[in-house]
């Protein structure tokens, strides 16, 4: 490999804001910032969304489809457009 074109692989601690989650991990992120966890100084990266957050993971998604787009279209309007003209 050539020397000095390459980013530097170190050990970032990522926190989930939103969930309160901590993650270690290798990456070659720039950041100023630093985080004290477990004694050890490491780069720190907050984050809004992660696996421990994200409704797709968490299975806490929000369900639309059960009863289909028409029925609450009616739940809503219905009855403005029930009226007889």
């Amino acid at each position: 490999m050539k020397s000095n074109i390459h980013p530097a692989y170190r050990t970032v601690a990522f926190h989930d804001t939103s969930a309160d989650a901590w993650f270690m991990v290798g990456s070659t992120i720039k950041t100023d910032r630093t985080v004290e966890l477990d004694g050890k100084t490491w780069p720190f990266v907050p984050l809004d969304t992660s696996s421990a957050s994200h409704p797709h993971y968490t299975g806490k998604q929000k369900d639309f489809a059960k009863e289909g787009s028409a029925h609450r279209f009616n739940e809503r309007f219905g009855r403005f457009f029930s009226k007889t003209r």
